[in-house]
């Protein structure tokens, strides 16, 4: 297992920028925080740092939508239309509601991050597969569950998690669940967020 996902780091730059530069890359996990936890500067922060974080790679194209839902936006009516495709040119959806129907390809060889590497998931260390979302399974916004509109990392505030390794303590709907796992515990922040297995990651996707 250690020695795949070194493996997957070798080949980000190569492999990732190559897809990208082909304009295949439409989708990823991305592979940081940009600081502040659930306070991502509204969903015009997050689209931006989706942005910038493809063009890194080369893949800056593309109009870049975060998938997360708010109280006035569903995740699932910003990112276009499909298909979108990983770092390694694999598709993980050919439609939203494909994304949304169980039929997709969702799991943690397949939710990359832009540079083509693995997301750390369940059982390794740290655990970063919570994934932000605000989201019910079927895309739409979980109230109360979006960290006051992606603009708080306040303790008081919950924004709800996907899975993307589709594991998780027990085997319910969703604790495999790649957008509608859980709420975050003891807030928004960064540390929070850590401390239920996250990182504070979101996923990017291709609308156009």
């Amino acid at each position: 297992m250690k020695f795949r996902w070194i493996g997957a780091a070798v080949l980000t730059v190569a492999g990732a920028a190559a897809w990208a530069q082909d304009g295949e890359m439409s989708f990823f996990v991305t592979s940081q925080n940009p600081g502040s936890g659930g306070n991502l500067g509204g969903l015009e922060g997050a689209d931006a740092h989706c942005a910038a974080l493809a063009e890194a790679v080369g893949a800056g194209g593309a109009t870049w939508r975060a998938y997360l839902s708010t109280s006035a936006e569903n995740a699932r009516d910003r990112i276009g239309t499909g298909p979108w495709v990983n770092a390694a040119g694999v598709t993980v959806a050919e439609s939203v509601e494909q994304l949304h129907g169980g039929e997709a390809n969702l799991g943690k060889d397949t939710l990359l991050d832009e540079t083509g590497a693995v997301v750390n998931g369940r059982g390794d260390s740290p655990n970063r597969h919570d994934i932000l979302t605000g989201s019910l399974p079927d895309g739409t916004v979980a109230e109360g569950m979006t960290c006051e509109d992606w603009t708080s990392d306040g303790p008081d505030t919950a924004g709800m998690v996907g899975h993307h390794d589709r594991m998780g303590l027990d085997e319910s709907d969703a604790a495999k669940s790649w957008n509608s796992s859980h709420s975050s515990r003891g807030g928004c922040g960064l540390e929070a967020l850590r401390g239920t297995g996250g990182d504070g990651l979101f996923y990017c996707f291709a609308a156009d």
